[in-house]
């Protein structure tokens, strides 16, 4: 066992029986190579990397390859979703250098953290004009060795080229109508009408941008910007990066179609897809859009949820095929002989058709892809559901795809949300639940008394790693939801509490920009700076969608202000790159929208009236609006000051922009007031 046995994080701790003699990134073990007078080997992976655990494989285990670097290296071992400034401020070399990057990444150090030699995935012998990792390792400590000034001078100005890389910043004022249609007309012209989604392969699902065009239409209702969104979800409903058995979305697909899935399972995919189909339901009752909504909600709560009540960062894409082989995608794809062999041969025919399995195969070695290619023909749906039900009770005696337990305080908001407003919207009380559990969890376990988060936790145990901007905002965001789904006032404090933080240690006091790390953080090469969209939404603009509902929800005009100047950088990139700044383009119709602010008095949630009018308010597609359901009395949502009830009966208050509506006890006229 290595320095990583001790670990929270499984992907370290899979490398904990290597031969390599791993460091966990920390000063001591820069320090180890300052006394030594080694470089450093970084090497950044996360558990359910499919490419990590090959090289792992190949090379990290293997005693002679170990044994060179046990010699010649300090060698430290990062999990980018514990650490993602760190993962971050690499990779920005990595791609600066080499005009690609991807993981496992391999960077090489000197003991000050300075990169002078990068990569991604090296193989244990040359191949596809690759060199060798051997190769590699040996070029590095020769250089190391003999041409040490070289080295030092390289390093010196990748820092400097960094420190010099400042972002397109487009100043304080929020965008307005034209930067926002200038957005949807780019996102036109990029569009995949034949396919659904942006651009060609590989596709990742464009969550954060199908929430910008659903806002977009309930603002101004643009038929086709809800045409982009609807088509792009059935297309990616309809394939194989979708679990056709059982829920849940892919990390993305290797083709243009959706056919293909990398099969990992990641938990912030799965909870904002649950959010966007959701929505897509709200704003047009499609039956698809509800199942899929569901079934991401079911598949996030059966199989990511942990003992603790958190939930779970990832399904690996690699499981064993059944001969002690792990291979991708073992647990999910399917030959016609297997389908005859769990249904029998007319079933199995049924089966085939109906989700597209072919003798070819849609994958590797004959092996096909479950998806839905036809939208058109009557199926008889009992038997369509009997098959699914076996085919999924077969498929569970399959050895399972490993799962990443740790509990990543950002995603776990993301879940929050989209579990909180899916169980509002279908009545699933159970879904409510699970979201509240989990934000009892981090109340607990992530938050110090000073209402600092921690990043990661395992096995109800709190990791060393400090929360990150795109913590504090998306659990803020989480928050926010459930207080308006709950009526629960104690999670906008919470919310209120961590953008504090936001506002006191992430915020550039001078610009409004913001920093995805503390000013009090770890200190790296650069302060990590990034507002678009990756996987998930960015810290900056997530940040500021939180700030912009707490303001609604309090009349904080400083959370607004911050707001509004962080959407500055929207102005700036919106125009010109909208597929990478989805979330901000989402919270700038918030902002035009103004966001409402809805305000049900009523007797409390255990009255019929209470209730209808709390659900009309959840279900309106006003952008970004915020609702706050209690008693006249209550003090626990500022917007129910001064809300009497009329007549006696629950009423509803919508405001905006300093400016209400006449209060209403009508359900009807509230979703009039909030649709459009």
């Amino acid at each position: 066992m290595n320095r990583l046995a001790h670990e929270t994080s499984p992907y370290l701790l899979q490398h904990a029986d290597n031969p390599v003699d791993w460091w966990p990134w920390s000063a001591e073990a820069f320090e180890e190579a300052r006394k030594a007078n080694k470089p450093v080997l970084l090497s950044v992976g996360y558990s359910s990397c499919h490419w990590c655990h090959v090289m792992a494989h190949e090379s990290f285990e293997d005693r002679a390859t170990a044994d060179f670097l046990n010699e010649h290296f300090v060698s430290v071992k990062v999990d980018r979703e514990e650490r993602p400034d760190v993962d971050a401020v690499y990779m920005e070399a990595v791609q600066a250098a080499t005009g690609q990057g991807g993981w496992p990444m391999t960077v090489f150090l000197t003991p000050d953290a300075e990169p002078f030699y990068f990569g991604t995935y090296f193989p244990p012998a040359p191949r596809h004009g690759m060199p060798s990792f051997r190769q590699v390792l040996e070029g590095v400590r020769g250089a190391w060795a003999d041409r040490r000034e070289e080295v030092a001078e390289v390093a010196g100005k990748i820092v400097r080229d960094l420190a010099g890389r400042e972002i397109s910043y487009g100043g304080p004022d929020a965008p307005g109508e034209e930067e926002l249609a200038q957005a949807l007309l780019g996102l036109t012209r990029e569009y995949d009408a034949q396919r659904g989604g942006f651009g060609g392969a590989p596709k990742f699902p464009p969550s954060m941008v199908i929430e910008f065009l659903l806002r977009h239409h309930a603002r101004t209702g643009s038929e086709g910007a809800l045409q982009m969104a609807a088509d792009t979800c059935e297309r990616m409903a309809r394939g194989g990066i979708y679990d056709q058995l059982g829920g849940g979305f892919a990390r993305y697909s290797v083709d243009r179609d959706w056919i293909v899935p990398h099969f990992e399972k990641m938990l912030y995919d799965n909870a904002l897809l649950c959010r966007v189909y959701a929505h897509l339901w709200r704003a047009t009752g499609s039956e698809l859009a509800r199942r899929v909504a569901l079934e991401t909600a079911d598949f996030m709560v059966r199989e990511l949820r942990t003992e603790q009540g958190g939930f779970a960062s990832a399904l690996d894409a690699d499981s064993d095929d059944g001969t002690g082989k792990h291979v991708e995608g073992a647990y999910y794809v399917w030959t016609p002989r297997q389908l005859r062999d769990v249904l029998g041969d007319d079933d199995a025919e049924l089966a085939a058709q109906y989700f597209g399995v072919t003798e070819e195969g849609t994958f590797e070695h004959g092996q096909s892809v479950l998806q839905l290619p036809q939208s058109d023909g009557l199926v008889d749906a009992d038997r369509i559901a009997s098959v699914r039900e076996r085919l999924l009770a077969a498929r569970a005696e399959r050895p399972a795809p490993g799962r990443d337990d740790k509990v990543v305080a950002a995603w776990n908001g993301l879940a929050i949300a989209a579990l909180a407003e899916t169980g509002a919207y279908f009545d699933r009380p159970d879904l409510v639940d699970a979201a509240v559990t989990a934000a009892d969890l981090l109340v607990r376990l992530h938050l110090d008394e000073h209402a600092r988060l921690s990043r990661t936790s395992k096995d109800g145990r709190a990791g060393a790693n400090a929360g990150v901007l795109e913590d504090y905002a998306d659990v803020a965001e989480g928050f926010l939801a459930l207080a308006s789904v709950t009526g629960e006032g104690v999670w906008l404090e919470f919310a209120g509490f961590l953008l504090d933080h936001v506002l006191a240690r992430f915020a550039d006091a001078e610009s409004g920009a913001l920093y995805d790390t503390a000013a009090d953080a770890e200190r790296l090469i650069r302060r990590p700076q990034d507002p678009t969209d990756n996987a998930v939404p960015s810290g900056w603009t997530a940040a500021a969608g939180a700030l912009l509902g707490y303001a609604a929800h309090t009349g904080s005009e400083p959370h607004r202000t911050a707001a509004e100047r962080a959407l500055g950088v929207v102005k700036a990139l919106g125009p010109r790159v909208p597929r990478f700044i989805g979330w901000g383009l989402a919270v700038a119709e918030a902002l035009l929208d103004g966001p409402r602010e809805v305000a049900i008095a009523g007797p409390g949630l255990d009255d019929e009236g209470t209730r209808t009018l709390h659900r009309t308010a959840l279900l309106g597609t006003a952008p970004g609006a915020v609702v706050a359901v209690g008693t006249p009395d209550s003090d626990e949502f500022p917007l129910l000051a001064d809300r009497p009830l009329s007549d006696g009966r629950p009423t509803a208050y919508v405001c905006r922009n300093f400016t209400c509506d006449a209060p209403t006890t009508d359900p009807e006229r509230l979703r009039t007031a909030l649709n459009g």
